[in-house]
Protein backbone atom coordinates (compact mmCIF):
# COMPACT_ATOMS: atom_id res chain seq x y z
CA UNK A 1 0.00 0.00 0.00
CA UNK A 2 1.45 3.63 -1.03
CA UNK A 3 2.62 5.64 1.68
CA UNK A 4 0.60 9.10 1.63
CA UNK A 5 1.16 12.36 3.85
CA UNK A 6 -1.06 13.70 6.72
CA UNK A 7 -2.94 15.41 4.10
CA UNK A 8 -3.71 12.05 2.37
CA UNK A 9 -1.01 12.75 -0.46
CA UNK A 10 1.04 10.16 -1.74
CA UNK A 11 4.74 10.37 -1.83
CA UNK A 12 7.55 7.95 -2.93
CA UNK A 13 10.79 6.76 -1.16
CA UNK A 14 9.47 7.37 2.26
CA UNK A 15 9.72 5.46 5.76
CA UNK A 16 7.22 6.13 8.36
CA UNK A 17 9.83 7.57 10.18
CA UNK A 18 11.35 10.15 7.53
CA UNK A 19 8.02 11.09 6.96
CA UNK A 20 7.63 12.05 10.60
CA UNK A 21 10.94 14.83 10.13
CA UNK A 22 9.21 15.92 6.87
CA UNK A 23 5.88 16.50 8.76
CA UNK A 24 7.77 18.83 11.12
CA UNK A 25 9.68 20.62 8.53
CA UNK A 26 6.51 21.39 6.83
CA UNK A 27 4.45 22.74 10.13
CA UNK A 28 7.74 24.73 11.09
CA UNK A 29 7.60 26.42 7.38
CA UNK A 30 3.88 27.01 7.31
CA UNK A 31 4.51 28.93 11.18
CA UNK A 32 7.14 30.66 9.49
CA UNK A 33 9.39 29.45 12.70
CA UNK A 34 12.17 27.27 13.76
CA UNK A 35 14.62 25.73 11.04
CA UNK A 36 12.88 23.09 8.77
CA UNK A 37 15.91 22.43 6.46
CA UNK A 38 17.30 20.51 9.58
CA UNK A 39 14.31 18.04 9.76
CA UNK A 40 14.09 17.89 5.75
CA UNK A 41 17.98 16.92 5.85
CA UNK A 42 17.08 14.51 8.36
CA UNK A 43 14.21 13.04 6.38
CA UNK A 44 16.90 12.27 3.57
CA UNK A 45 19.02 10.91 5.81
CA UNK A 46 15.94 8.41 6.87
CA UNK A 47 15.46 7.47 3.29
CA UNK A 48 17.77 8.95 0.76
CA UNK A 49 15.06 8.06 -1.94
CA UNK A 50 12.37 10.28 -0.31
CA UNK A 51 11.40 12.52 -3.26
CA UNK A 52 9.49 15.30 -1.64
CA UNK A 53 12.04 15.82 0.95
CA UNK A 54 14.12 16.48 -1.99
CA UNK A 55 12.24 18.99 -3.62
CA UNK A 56 11.19 20.66 -0.32
CA UNK A 57 15.29 21.28 0.51
CA UNK A 58 15.42 22.83 -3.04
CA UNK A 59 12.31 24.78 -2.39
CA UNK A 60 14.14 26.39 1.12
CA UNK A 61 17.18 26.81 -0.85
CA UNK A 62 14.99 29.21 -3.41
CA UNK A 63 13.59 30.77 -0.73
CA UNK A 64 15.95 33.43 0.47
CA UNK A 65 16.40 36.14 -2.40
CA UNK A 66 19.76 34.88 -2.29
CA UNK A 67 21.45 33.72 -5.76
CA UNK A 68 23.33 31.25 -3.90
CA UNK A 69 20.06 29.42 -3.49
CA UNK A 70 19.91 29.18 -6.93
CA UNK A 71 22.96 26.99 -7.39
CA UNK A 72 21.84 24.97 -4.55
CA UNK A 73 18.41 24.00 -5.56
CA UNK A 74 19.94 23.27 -9.22
CA UNK A 75 22.40 20.44 -7.87
CA UNK A 76 19.48 19.12 -6.02
CA UNK A 77 17.11 19.42 -8.98
CA UNK A 78 20.06 17.32 -10.74
CA UNK A 79 20.37 14.31 -8.23
CA UNK A 80 16.45 13.87 -8.78
CA UNK A 81 15.50 11.20 -11.09
CA UNK A 82 12.12 12.13 -12.60
CA UNK A 83 11.36 8.43 -13.50
CA UNK A 84 10.89 7.41 -10.11
CA UNK A 85 8.40 9.91 -9.41
CA UNK A 86 5.03 9.70 -8.77
CA UNK A 87 2.66 12.44 -10.93
CA UNK A 88 2.00 14.90 -8.31
CA UNK A 89 5.77 14.63 -7.62
CA UNK A 90 6.77 15.06 -11.43
CA UNK A 91 4.45 18.23 -11.08
CA UNK A 92 6.67 19.47 -8.32
CA UNK A 93 9.81 18.34 -10.11
CA UNK A 94 8.88 20.67 -13.39
CA UNK A 95 7.77 23.73 -11.00
CA UNK A 96 11.16 23.51 -9.36
CA UNK A 97 13.05 23.45 -12.73
CA UNK A 98 11.43 26.59 -13.79
CA UNK A 99 11.49 28.45 -10.88
CA UNK A 100 15.12 27.03 -10.79
CA UNK A 101 15.62 29.00 -14.36
CA UNK A 102 13.92 32.15 -13.16
CA UNK A 103 10.39 31.56 -14.68
CA UNK A 104 8.24 32.36 -11.66
CA UNK A 105 4.93 32.52 -13.68
CA UNK A 106 6.02 28.76 -15.33
CA UNK A 107 6.61 27.82 -11.91
CA UNK A 108 3.03 29.17 -10.44
CA UNK A 109 1.02 27.43 -13.26
CA UNK A 110 2.56 24.44 -12.70
CA UNK A 111 1.75 24.11 -9.12
CA UNK A 112 -1.62 25.19 -10.22
CA UNK A 113 -1.82 22.00 -11.99
CA UNK A 114 -1.06 20.30 -9.05
CA UNK A 115 -3.26 21.89 -6.89
CA UNK A 116 -6.18 21.01 -9.14
CA UNK A 117 -5.70 16.88 -9.06
CA UNK A 118 -4.10 17.73 -5.31
CA UNK A 119 -5.76 20.57 -3.32
CA UNK A 120 -4.45 19.20 0.42
CA UNK A 121 -1.16 19.21 -1.01
CA UNK A 122 0.23 21.58 1.32
CA UNK A 123 3.75 22.05 0.25
CA UNK A 124 2.38 22.96 -3.44
CA UNK A 125 0.19 25.76 -1.96
CA UNK A 126 2.79 27.39 0.20
CA UNK A 127 5.17 27.31 -2.52
CA UNK A 128 2.79 28.52 -5.06
CA UNK A 129 1.88 31.32 -2.20
CA UNK A 130 5.52 32.66 -2.14
CA UNK A 131 6.27 32.68 -5.85
CA UNK A 132 2.94 34.59 -6.26
CA UNK A 133 4.53 37.17 -3.27
CA UNK A 134 7.45 37.09 -5.75
CA UNK A 135 5.58 37.99 -8.29
CA UNK A 136 3.52 40.74 -6.84
CA UNK A 137 0.57 39.02 -8.00
CA UNK A 138 -1.86 40.37 -5.70
CA UNK A 139 -4.98 37.80 -7.12
CA UNK A 140 -3.42 35.21 -7.13
CA UNK A 141 -2.72 35.40 -3.28
CA UNK A 142 -6.17 35.20 -2.68
CA UNK A 143 -7.57 33.24 -5.40
CA UNK A 144 -5.17 30.58 -5.15
CA UNK A 145 -6.09 29.55 -1.98
CA UNK A 146 -10.21 30.44 -1.94
CA UNK A 147 -9.49 28.05 -5.15
CA UNK A 148 -8.30 24.91 -3.03
CA UNK A 149 -10.28 25.78 0.36
CA UNK A 150 -13.27 23.64 -0.20
CA UNK A 151 -10.95 20.58 0.27
CA UNK A 152 -9.60 21.71 3.79
CA UNK A 153 -10.85 22.08 7.29
CA UNK A 154 -10.28 22.35 10.73
CA UNK A 155 -9.46 18.20 10.79
CA UNK A 156 -7.15 18.36 8.63
CA UNK A 157 -3.15 19.36 9.39
CA UNK A 158 -1.74 22.68 8.43
CA UNK A 159 -5.56 24.74 8.29
CA UNK A 160 -4.21 27.03 10.10
CA UNK A 161 -1.68 27.75 7.79
CA UNK A 162 -3.85 27.96 4.18
CA UNK A 163 -6.21 30.21 6.39
CA UNK A 164 -3.22 32.54 6.69
CA UNK A 165 -1.76 32.34 3.49
CA UNK A 166 -5.80 33.29 2.53
CA UNK A 167 -5.68 36.46 4.37
CA UNK A 168 -2.23 37.93 3.64
CA UNK A 169 -3.71 37.43 -0.22
CA UNK A 170 -7.36 39.59 0.88
CA UNK A 171 -5.08 41.98 2.43
CA UNK A 172 -2.93 42.19 -0.76
CA UNK A 173 -6.15 42.73 -2.51
CA UNK A 174 -7.82 45.16 -0.07
CA UNK A 175 -10.10 43.44 1.37
CA UNK A 176 -8.87 44.39 5.60
CA UNK A 177 -11.81 43.19 6.82
CA UNK A 178 -12.10 39.74 5.50
CA UNK A 179 -8.65 39.63 6.20
CA UNK A 180 -8.49 40.64 9.78
CA UNK A 181 -11.49 38.19 10.69
CA UNK A 182 -9.42 35.04 9.05
CA UNK A 183 -6.39 35.68 10.16
CA UNK A 184 -7.40 36.12 13.79
CA UNK A 185 -9.36 32.78 13.55
CA UNK A 186 -6.14 31.10 12.05
CA UNK A 187 -4.64 32.50 15.56
CA UNK A 188 -7.63 30.60 17.38
CA UNK A 189 -5.89 27.27 16.01
CA UNK A 190 -2.29 28.39 16.23
CA UNK A 191 -1.49 30.70 18.25
CA UNK A 192 2.28 30.46 17.47
CA UNK A 193 1.41 30.53 13.39
CA UNK A 194 3.68 33.52 12.60
CA UNK A 195 2.20 33.84 8.91
CA UNK A 196 -1.41 34.68 10.37
CA UNK A 197 0.23 37.29 12.92
CA UNK A 198 2.17 38.82 9.41
CA UNK A 199 -1.17 39.26 8.06
CA UNK A 200 -3.17 40.90 10.84
CA UNK A 201 0.03 42.80 10.81
CA UNK A 202 -0.30 44.39 7.51
CA UNK A 203 -4.28 45.60 7.91
CA UNK A 204 -3.60 47.53 10.30
CA UNK A 205 -0.89 49.42 8.90
CA UNK A 206 -2.58 49.24 5.43
CA UNK A 207 -5.57 51.09 7.57
CA UNK A 208 -3.41 53.41 9.40
CA UNK A 209 -3.62 51.89 12.71
CA UNK A 210 -0.37 52.23 14.15
CA UNK A 211 -1.08 52.69 17.64
CA UNK A 212 -3.38 49.56 17.62
CA UNK A 213 -0.01 48.17 15.82
CA UNK A 214 2.47 48.81 18.36
CA UNK A 215 0.55 47.29 21.17
CA UNK A 216 -0.87 44.24 18.80
CA UNK A 217 3.36 43.55 18.09
CA UNK A 218 4.25 43.86 21.96
CA UNK A 219 1.05 42.01 23.00
CA UNK A 220 2.30 38.98 20.97
CA UNK A 221 6.09 39.35 21.01
CA UNK A 222 6.67 35.91 22.59
CA UNK A 223 4.62 34.23 19.59
CA UNK A 224 7.12 36.57 16.64
CA UNK A 225 10.10 37.25 18.12
CA UNK A 226 11.36 33.58 18.27
CA UNK A 227 14.37 32.30 15.77
CA UNK A 228 13.15 31.92 12.41
CA UNK A 229 12.74 33.63 8.78
CA UNK A 230 10.80 36.40 9.75
CA UNK A 231 12.39 37.94 13.04
CA UNK A 232 13.44 40.59 11.64
CA UNK A 233 10.63 41.32 9.36
CA UNK A 234 8.44 41.45 12.42
CA UNK A 235 10.65 43.77 14.11
CA UNK A 236 10.66 46.23 10.89
CA UNK A 237 6.80 46.18 11.45
CA UNK A 238 6.73 47.23 14.50
CA UNK A 239 9.43 50.32 13.76
CA UNK A 240 6.47 51.54 10.95
CA UNK A 241 4.17 51.28 13.55
CA UNK A 242 6.39 53.69 16.05
CA UNK A 243 7.55 55.61 13.14
CA UNK A 244 3.53 57.11 12.58
CA UNK A 245 2.56 56.55 16.17
CA UNK A 246 5.38 57.58 18.37
CA UNK A 247 8.05 58.95 16.18
CA UNK A 248 11.41 58.55 14.17
CA UNK A 249 13.67 58.59 17.38
CA UNK A 250 11.75 55.52 18.51
CA UNK A 251 11.62 53.72 15.11
CA UNK A 252 15.45 54.07 14.97
CA UNK A 253 15.84 52.51 18.42
CA UNK A 254 14.05 49.24 17.27
CA UNK A 255 16.39 49.25 13.92
CA UNK A 256 19.52 49.69 16.46
CA UNK A 257 18.40 46.88 18.67
CA UNK A 258 16.52 44.68 16.56
CA UNK A 259 16.80 45.69 12.94
CA UNK A 260 20.96 46.40 12.02
CA UNK A 261 22.08 43.84 9.84
CA UNK A 262 24.85 41.52 11.27
CA UNK A 263 25.16 38.15 9.47
CA UNK A 264 21.33 38.32 8.16
CA UNK A 265 19.86 37.07 5.32
CA UNK A 266 19.17 39.16 2.61
CA UNK A 267 15.63 39.42 3.86
CA UNK A 268 17.10 41.31 6.48
CA UNK A 269 19.26 43.54 4.79
CA UNK A 270 15.85 44.72 2.85
CA UNK A 271 14.08 45.37 5.88
CA UNK A 272 16.85 47.44 7.19
CA UNK A 273 17.16 49.46 4.02
CA UNK A 274 13.35 49.87 3.88
CA UNK A 275 13.32 51.40 7.23
CA UNK A 276 15.94 53.58 7.18
CA UNK A 277 14.94 55.21 3.86
CA UNK A 278 11.65 56.07 5.53
CA UNK A 279 13.49 57.68 8.49
CA UNK A 280 15.32 59.64 5.76
CA UNK A 281 12.48 60.78 3.40
CA UNK A 282 11.34 62.47 7.14
CA UNK A 283 14.98 63.88 7.24
CA UNK A 284 16.71 61.63 9.84
CA UNK A 285 20.66 61.97 9.50
CA UNK A 286 21.70 58.77 9.30
CA UNK A 287 25.05 58.45 7.61
CA UNK A 288 26.71 56.04 9.98
CA UNK A 289 24.15 53.54 9.48
CA UNK A 290 24.01 53.72 5.77
CA UNK A 291 27.64 53.18 5.22
CA UNK A 292 27.58 50.26 7.71
CA UNK A 293 24.29 49.11 5.87
CA UNK A 294 26.32 49.58 2.67
CA UNK A 295 29.32 47.68 3.10
CA UNK A 296 26.70 44.55 3.36
CA UNK A 297 24.91 44.79 0.57
CA UNK A 298 28.49 45.29 -1.54
CA UNK A 299 28.49 41.58 -2.41
CA UNK A 300 25.35 41.77 -3.82
CA UNK A 301 25.67 44.93 -5.44
CA UNK A 302 26.31 42.56 -8.92
CA UNK A 303 23.69 40.23 -8.27
CA UNK A 304 20.82 41.51 -10.57
CA UNK A 305 18.92 38.23 -9.28
CA UNK A 306 15.87 40.16 -7.94
CA UNK A 307 14.36 43.47 -8.86
CA UNK A 308 12.91 43.84 -5.41
CA UNK A 309 16.46 43.14 -3.86
CA UNK A 310 18.26 45.65 -6.35
CA UNK A 311 15.88 48.49 -5.20
CA UNK A 312 16.83 47.85 -1.47
CA UNK A 313 20.32 47.41 -2.31
CA UNK A 314 20.23 51.03 -4.20
CA UNK A 315 18.35 52.63 -1.53
CA UNK A 316 21.69 51.72 0.93
CA UNK A 317 24.32 52.65 -1.70
CA UNK A 318 21.73 56.42 -2.20
CA UNK A 319 22.18 56.91 1.17
CA UNK A 320 25.89 56.01 2.03
CA UNK A 321 26.76 57.91 -1.09
CA UNK A 322 28.86 54.76 -2.59
CA UNK A 323 28.49 55.76 -6.40
CA UNK A 324 30.86 52.98 -7.33
CA UNK A 325 28.32 50.29 -5.63
CA UNK A 326 25.46 52.17 -7.36
CA UNK A 327 27.49 51.79 -10.35
CA UNK A 328 28.21 48.13 -10.26
CA UNK A 329 24.47 47.39 -9.61
CA UNK A 330 22.92 49.33 -12.38
CA UNK A 331 25.34 47.72 -14.44
CA UNK A 332 24.34 44.31 -13.83
CA UNK A 333 21.06 45.26 -14.15
CA UNK A 334 21.95 46.69 -17.91
CA UNK A 335 23.07 43.26 -18.26
CA UNK A 336 19.94 41.51 -16.75
CA UNK A 337 17.74 42.63 -19.11
CA UNK A 338 19.23 41.12 -22.33
CA UNK A 339 18.64 37.57 -20.24
CA UNK A 340 15.28 35.67 -20.32
CA UNK A 341 12.95 34.92 -16.76
CA UNK A 342 10.51 36.76 -14.83
CA UNK A 343 13.45 38.80 -13.34
CA UNK A 344 14.85 40.06 -16.61
CA UNK A 345 11.30 41.40 -17.49
CA UNK A 346 10.73 42.68 -14.30
CA UNK A 347 14.25 44.20 -14.05
CA UNK A 348 13.88 46.27 -17.16
CA UNK A 349 10.30 47.42 -16.69
CA UNK A 350 10.49 48.79 -12.87
CA UNK A 351 13.82 47.67 -11.10
CA UNK A 352 16.39 49.12 -13.55
CA UNK A 353 13.99 52.94 -14.15
CA UNK A 354 13.49 52.66 -9.91
CA UNK A 355 17.02 51.67 -9.27
CA UNK A 356 18.21 55.07 -11.06
CA UNK A 357 15.24 57.36 -9.68
CA UNK A 358 16.90 56.41 -6.27
CA UNK A 359 20.07 57.27 -7.29
CA UNK A 360 18.87 60.00 -8.41
CA UNK A 361 17.14 61.15 -5.01
CA UNK A 362 20.54 60.62 -3.43
CA UNK A 363 22.27 62.68 -5.50
CA UNK A 364 19.86 65.71 -4.88
CA UNK A 365 18.42 65.60 -8.50
CA UNK A 366 14.77 65.42 -7.08
CA UNK A 367 13.09 66.61 -10.48
CA UNK A 368 14.79 63.27 -12.52
CA UNK A 369 13.44 61.32 -9.44
CA UNK A 370 10.10 62.10 -9.70
CA UNK A 371 10.20 61.98 -13.18
CA UNK A 372 11.16 58.39 -13.43
CA UNK A 373 9.15 57.34 -10.39
CA UNK A 374 6.32 58.89 -12.30
CA UNK A 375 6.82 57.01 -15.30
CA UNK A 376 6.92 53.73 -13.63
CA UNK A 377 4.23 51.12 -15.95
CA UNK A 378 1.32 49.89 -14.06
CA UNK A 379 2.75 46.58 -13.79
CA UNK A 380 4.98 48.22 -11.38
CA UNK A 381 3.57 46.09 -8.57
CA UNK A 382 4.63 43.50 -10.15
CA UNK A 383 8.55 44.21 -8.88
CA UNK A 384 6.83 41.99 -5.98
CA UNK A 385 6.53 42.12 -1.98
CA UNK A 386 3.49 43.93 -0.23
CA UNK A 387 1.85 47.03 -0.64
CA UNK A 388 3.37 47.95 2.71
CA UNK A 389 6.77 47.12 1.03
CA UNK A 390 6.23 49.01 -1.95
CA UNK A 391 4.83 51.77 -0.95
CA UNK A 392 8.74 53.10 -0.40
CA UNK A 393 8.51 54.62 -4.53
CA UNK A 394 5.51 56.75 -3.87
CA UNK A 395 7.01 58.00 -0.68
CA UNK A 396 9.98 58.63 -2.45
CA UNK A 397 8.05 59.93 -5.56
CA UNK A 398 6.29 62.34 -2.83
CA UNK A 399 9.14 63.38 -1.16
CA UNK A 400 10.91 64.01 -4.21
CA UNK A 401 7.99 66.70 -5.91
CA UNK A 402 7.87 68.34 -2.51
CA UNK A 403 11.84 68.72 -2.75
CA UNK A 404 11.99 69.83 -5.94
CA UNK A 405 9.20 72.72 -5.62
CA UNK A 406 11.08 73.56 -2.65
CA UNK A 407 14.11 74.16 -4.94
CA UNK A 408 11.81 76.04 -7.51
CA UNK A 409 10.69 78.39 -5.03
CA UNK A 410 14.09 79.12 -3.88
CA UNK A 411 15.73 79.94 -7.01
CA UNK A 412 12.44 82.16 -8.19
CA UNK A 413 13.60 83.69 -4.80
CA UNK A 414 16.83 84.34 -5.38
CA UNK A 415 15.77 85.80 -8.90
CA UNK A 416 13.45 88.21 -7.61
Amino acid sequence: MPIVDARGCPVSGASPRALEYFERALAEFQLGLGDPLTHVRSAIGEAPGFAMARVFEAYLYLGGRDPGGVDGAAHILGDISPGRLNSRERGHFAALAAAVAGEYEAASGLLASVLREHPRDALALQMAHSFDYIRGDAHALRDRVETVLHAWSAEIPGYHAVLSMLAFGLQECGEHGRAEEIALHALELEPRNVRAHHAVAHVLEMQGRSQEGVRWMKSRASHWAEEGPMMTHHWWHLALFQLEAEGGQRALETYDQRIRPGAGAISDLIDASALLWRLQLRGMELADRWRALAERWAPHAGDAYCAFSDLHAMMAFAGAQRWDLAHVLLAAQSRRILQRGSNSDMTRLVGLPACRALQAFGRGDYAAAENLLSRLPPVAHRVGGSQAQRDVLELTRLAASRLSLRRSFREELRVA
